[in-house]
């Protein structure tokens, strides 16, 4: 009877495995389908780019070896919730440690060698030791968490979503954008190395811009829809789990129209921003519901008609959106250069008000600008976020508005099916 148990789950991780493989050669290279790269550019990145194929290797043979050791497989839904929260907590503490032993090394007047840095050295090598030790597992339980929603939300095949849910933990690379000076349309999105300085970033963008007259920005992503995909370590679920959840839409729609088209043009590209956003934020949420209710905001307390609800101090998406869409106003009428002071001088305003942009370009809204699912912000007047929050809004249920986004082809797919809607009521 044993082995006949050990075969079967033998057989089970072989499956997996085998699957798990399939789909990296599907997706693993999705994110390099770059089509409207200016080629002048890589002349200046191609030495800093990302190794994606070393890393998919390397990420993928990690991710197998997980599959058939799963230290909190048969453990109850509350220890393996608990199990995330104990490595959240050891991430907290890592890079607390981390910015203490960077103030003490950074300090002339603290003594190098001494035994009570080395002693604040060592316990940082622990706690990074424990992180990765339940790195693994807490992946496997969040992967398996997210499964069940992704499932229970109608969106799988034999029972489980396709692609599977699988995501690591990891430092994420850069991403360069590129745009033209006189009209904001990213034309080319390279991602570059995990390790670059400041200096370095600085010093790229300034060759480009001169070079190409381009608007060029060096920005930090937070996941990566690779597969696996790449989620930023922190210590916030909420976050995390919306981030897994959008890169794996990415996933998702890679198989389908919409996904292939990512780099088609700029509507198609806030089409799939924006939809990974709301189903990622969707899915995120009842992850949280289900799984760690107590993180979830407490409800907010009715007000008498009487009581007043006083403006926010300063409303960063209503003075971004403000900002994007007096520079598309200098823009249009050919007034780059005055757009491009007006972009420097909001922002020092955001940063006088704790807005930390380092900087505030074509480049900046080209990226930034693709992320609709709310209103406002750094898109502008984009009227295609608003559309596709539209069927979201009209859609009977998140897989029905992800299954109708999905194989659209452009943008007037998308103007069509709302007309339906409309004709229809």
């Amino acid at each position: 009877m044993r082995s006949a148990v050990d075969f079967t789950m033998f057989w089970r991780i072989i499956k997996r495995c085998a699957l798990l493989f399939t789909v990296t050669l599907l997706l693993g290279g999705s994110s390099l389908n770059v089509r409207d790269i200016v080629d002048r550019t890589r002349l200046f990145t191609r030495s800093v780019e990302f190794n994606y194929v070393g890393w998919t290797l390397e990420s993928s043979l990690k991710k197998l070896s997980q599959l058939s050791l799963h230290p909190a497989a048969y453990a109850g839904e509350d220890e393996r919730a608990q199990l995330v929260i104990d490595y959240l907590e050891l991430v907290r503490s890592a890079q607390q440690t981390e910015r203490e032993v960077q103030e003490v090394l950074g300090d002339p007047n603290v003594d190098q060698a001494s035994s009570a840095l080395q002693e604040s050295l060592d316990n940082l090598e622990n706690i990074r030791n424990q992180v990765n030790q339940l790195g693994p597992p807490a992946e496997s339980i969040l992967q398996e968490q997210l499964s069940i929603v992704i499932a229970d939300m109608g969106l799988e095949l034999g029972g489980a979503p396709f692609p599977p849910v699988v995501f690591t933990f990891d430092p994420l690379p850069n991403a360069l954008i590129v745009s033209p000076r006189e009209v904001i349309r990213q034309i080319a999105n390279i991602t570059l190395d995990v390790d670059m300085t400041l200096e370095r970033k600085v010093n790229l963008e300034g060759g480009i811009e001169e070079s190409l007259d381009v608007s060029a920005l060096v920005v930090p992503i937070g996941g990566m829809g690779t597969y696996p995909t790449m989620v930023q370590e922190s210590t916030n679920l909420t976050w995390i789990v919306e981030v897994i959840a959008h890169e794996w839409i990415h996933n998702y729609l890679t198989l389908r129209p919409l996904g292939m088209n990512y780099f088609a043009n700029e509507e198609l590209r806030t089409m799939n921003e924006t939809t990974a956003s709301l189903m990622g934020k969707a899915i995120g949420w009842e992850v949280i519901r289900r799984t760690y209710p107590a993180m979830l905001p407490d409800e907010i307390a009715p007000t008498s008609s009487e009581s007043k609800t006083e403006p926010p101090a300063f409303d960063f998406r209503k003075e971004m959106h403000e900002t994007r869409v007096q520079t598309d106003a200098f823009l249009e009428a050919g007034e780059v250069e005055t757009a491009e002071r007006y972009m420097d001088a909001r922002r020092e305003f955001f940063w006088e008000h704790g807005y930390r942009i380092r900087r505030l370009n074509q480049a900046y809204f080209a990226f930034h600008g693709a992320y609709a699912d709310e209103p406002g912000g750094a898109a502008g007047d984009d009227p295609v976020g608003e559309a596709v929050r539209a069927l979201w809004e009209h859609s009977p249920s998140p897989a029905d508005f992800l299954r109708t986004m999905a194989w659209m082809n452009d943008y007037a797919d998308l103007l069509a099916v709302l007309e339906g809607l409309t004709t229809i009521r």
